[in-house]
């Protein structure tokens, strides 16, 4: 279900971002509209994005989802609308990469929990996902790849 997990010390990473605080049962209606807007305000500028899209939890998730849709880039952007710039902050932190549909995330984080605990470590309450690979590479959503990410204290 995920990879081996490993303890990684990561730089700052420069974002554009769409902050968004939302239901957990209205998710899916507002992550394609913000995904979209995203590029769309990047296209607008010239600017290319230096990966692929993620979702910075600024909580860990429960009844709401408190939390920025991003882009990662290497220049500031022109913030428009609801887009603006961010850093997703560097410093120690845990990664997994999960393997399959976006419906197994949860058992996927709950295996990476587990694995954190395990080490002994203290997450931060914080978290991102990273959407490597998904519907946009095929249909078959057995290949979608989930890099799962905990800051640690």
């Amino acid at each position: 279900m995920i990879s081996t997990p490993e303890v990684l010390d990561l730089p700052p990473q420069k974002v554009a971002r769409i902050a968004i605080t939302c239901p957990s049962s209205e998710i899916m209606k507002v992550m394609g509209p913000g995904i979209q807007e995203l590029h769309a305000t990047l296209g607008a500028q010239g600017i290319t994005p230096t990966g692929p899209w993620f979702t910075h939890h600024l909580k860990m998730p429960g009844e709401n989802f408190d939390f920025e849709i991003c882009l990662p880039v290497d220049s500031e952007i022109k913030p428009e609308g609801r887009v603006t710039n961010g850093t997703l902050p560097g410093g120690r932190t845990a990664r997994t990469v999960y393997t399959g549909g976006y419906e197994g995330l949860g058992g996927a984080w709950g295996q990476f929990i587990g694995w954190i605990k395990a080490q002994d470590l203290t997450p931060a309450d914080t978290l991102w996902e990273v959407y490597a690979k998904g519907p946009e590479t095929g249909p078959d959503s057995s290949q979608y790849q989930t890099q799962l990410n905990r800051p640690l204290a």
